[in-house]
């Protein structure tokens, strides 16, 4: 069993979209990402995700009912973004996430194919 300090984790790294991933508990990785722009819109078919914000805003773009929708998270607040939801993030500026989702969750969802999907994460 180990503590982990966060603010040491994200000093680790800083590309964007390549999820880290700091712990894992009952099939679930908690992971770390930055980004500073929009990512690509999909969705996971069978995978709830939970979004923190450690550092900074974004914007969560999803689509519900056919009506395109936006949802700004603020430092300290979370969503849980359900799965079915087609969704895109996106930051302005550069934005420090924790992420809790189930291990076999791909960050691009069913948009495997796109040069941003991260097959194999790195530990950190």
């Amino acid at each position: 069993m180990e503590k982990v300090r966060i603010a040491d984790k994200l000093a680790l790294f800083s590309d964007h979209f390549k999820p880290k991933i700091v712990g894992e508990l009952n099939g679930q990785h908690v992971k770390l990402v930055k980004f500073a722009e929009p990512f690509i819109w999909h969705h996971h078919e069978v995978e709830d995700e939970l979004f923190l914000v450690l550092k900074g805003r974004f914007r969560m773009d999803y689509r519900e009912d056919g009506v395109e929708r936006e949802m700004w998270i603020e430092e300290g607040e979370f969503l849980v973004m359900p799965h079915g939801v087609e969704h895109r993030p996106f930051a302005d500026q550069e934005v420090s996430i924790l992420l809790f989702e189930p291990a076999s969750t791909l960050n691009t969802g069913d948009q495997q194919g796109s040069e941003l999907t991260a097959t194999v994460l790195d530990w950190i």
